[in-house]
């Protein structure tokens, strides 16, 4: 094709071709030519200006903070192989994020390598998984040490490692929630937990908040209340909905509502130790019960923060009456740790402590393991007793390398200050983001607690419309090339959420915020150009 021909389909492409009409060239050969001058004109002006990709002038002005550790090279398959053997061999249902998908190769706290070599600061953790940081030498040394002893009995023969794993990890919670049960993932957990109050109880309905994530499973899906998670079969049954105490996107929040260093940018004139939103929604709770369910209940289970709903906090206040309220129905409630426990929130081991309240049924899984496939459920005597009327059995739950594992996360946890480090550099990261809130209009809400943070992305702050997926999906990009990796969740998949190693530092939190920063002035760069 020829140089004219090229222009002429650009030409085409943008709407500027040429009449065709060889009867109008041969009665007017004189504005035959000047029309073509004229489209040739038009498809280098095209070339030169329209059809140029698009280049942002906004740089990063920080550089990533030094580490010291060398990952291995990478020996295993090319990465074009490595795409086609997971589309033909995995389950089509295992999501895969960025337009080039990672192909991770090595970790080292808070660190993950890929298979060129290129670093990337973890802000996601395995989604909240990775508590410790990855290959924590604590963590890595406990099961090596233990697979070659014994790897594996089954739970009907005492080993030391279940014994004294549940010795240590019913220690950090206040009586009387004694006796554990280990399990293998979060789902198979609140699983079990909503078992366990229907058959204490003899009731069978279960209360869970829109938008709440409590696990994949048939049985679980019922209090799963996330659009994207649902299949079209029945499930579900006895699990009722009530409205989510959100003080951002629901109908009532105010200044002062959130248990955070952070506040909604909504105003209210509530004075100190009222809040007027904890009320309204409290009403909505009472509303449920006297509408929806029996005069007895199974239970309430509840996240202390929402998690996959992108960090959704609730008023001050609330969980304590809704607790009271249940109970009064004869319902348990269950605390789901699963992305809230072992230290994140800071302030607190467990975030049903940030909400002075004591749950019947605490579930935790994820942090629990460092990303090793276990999880308990830790309850009273009384209540555990409900499961021994008939035999319960587990094969994996408690195995020796699992126990050992989880003994070593907490004692990481505790050697290495991780919960205060939490906190202290949760909270700092927390208003530093809030600064970028002030600045750009697109920034609708920052919030959380500790190293569990959600920053909720809207089209402007007047509506709270949340920003076009499209564009979000750009931000999310541009922060994965300057490397920073960040979550994604809520209900419109609209919010970035921040669930670090707890291992990361301010530095660490420094070089996140000024990435974030530079991604969203490219965003604002972008819309000029349009």
């Amino acid at each position: 094709m020829g140089k004219l021909e090229k222009s002429a389909g650009i030409a085409h492409a943008y709407g500027l071709q040429g009449r065709e009409d060889r009867k109008w060239r041969q009665k007017q050969p004189n504005e035959c030519v000047i029309n073509e001058i004229v489209v040739l004109l038009s498809c280098c002006f095209v070339v030169a200006f329209g059809l140029q990709k698009w280049k942002s002038s906004v740089s990063l002005q920080a550089e990533m903070p030094p580490c010291d550790f060398v990952p291995e090279k990478y020996q295993s398959y090319t990465y074009d192989h490595m795409l086609k053997i997971r589309e033909r061999n995995l389950s089509p249902t295992l999501l895969m994020v960025y337009k080039k998908p990672l192909l991770l190769h090595q970790g080292h706290m808070q660190w993950l390598f890929d298979y060129e070599g290129r670093r990337y600061l973890d802000l996601f953790a395995g989604i909240a998984t990775v508590n410790v940081g990855h290959c924590h030498p604590k963590v890595t040394a406990a099961p090596q040490k233990q697979l070659a002893r014994l790897w594996h009995t089954s739970n009907i023969y005492m080993h030391p490692p279940i014994q004294e794993y549940a010795e240590k990890l019913t220690s950090l919670l206040p009586d009387p929630l004694k006796v554990v049960f280990l399990t293998n993932s979060g789902s198979e957990a609140n699983d079990l937990a909503m078992f366990l109050a229907r058959l204490h109880t003899r009731s069978f309905d279960i209360i869970c908040f829109r938008g709440a994530y409590h696990g994949g499973s048939p049985y679980t899906l019922g209090v799963t209340s996330v659009g994207y998670y649902k299949h079209g079969f029945a499930s579900g049954f006895g699990c009722i909905t009530t409205m989510l105490p959100d003080v951002f996107r629901g109908p009532w929040g105010g200044s002062h509502c959130r248990d955070s260093p952070v506040q909604t940018i909504r105003k209210c004139s509530c004075s100190e130790g009222v809040c007027h939103a904890k009320d309204q929604y409290i009403e909505q709770f009472q509303e449920t019960l006297n509408t929806c369910v029996p005069k007895t209940i199974a239970g309430f289970i509840v996240e202390p923060i929402q998690g996959v709903n992108g960090t959704v906090q609730y008023p001050k206040g609330f969980l304590k009456e809704a607790f009271q309220l249940v109970r009064e129905r004869g319902g348990l409630c269950i605390s789901d740790e699963v992305q809230t426990g072992f230290g994140r929130t800071g302030s607190h081991f467990w975030g049903f402590q940030t909400h002075d309240v004591l749950p019947d049924i605490v579930t935790m899984a994820k942090g629990i393991g460092n990303g090793f496939p276990m999880a308990a459920v830790v309850t009273t005597k009384e209540i555990a007793n409900a499961l021994a009327q008939n035999l319960h059995f587990n094969t994996f739950g408690g195995n020796p390398v699992a126990c050992v594992v989880g003994a070593a996360v907490l004692d990481a946890i505790e050697e290495d200050g991780l919960q205060q480090n939490s906190e202290e550099v949760g909270t700092y990261m927390l208003l530093e983001l809030a600064k970028l809130r002030e600045k750009f209009e697109i920034v609708g809400d920052v919030r959380g607690k500790g190293l569990m943070i959600g920053v909720e992305m809207v089209t402007n702050k007047g509506s709270c419309h949340p920003l076009p997926n499209e564009e979000f999906g750009q931000i999310w990009e541009d922060c994965k090339d300057m490397g920073i990796l960040l979550g994604r969740g809520g209900l419109y998949r609209q919010t970035f959420r921040i669930k670090p190693p707890m291992c990361i530092t301010k530095k660490d939190a420094d070089f996140a915020v000024e990435v974030f920063r530079t991604a969203l002035e490219k965003h604002v760069e972008r819309a000029a150009a349009k």
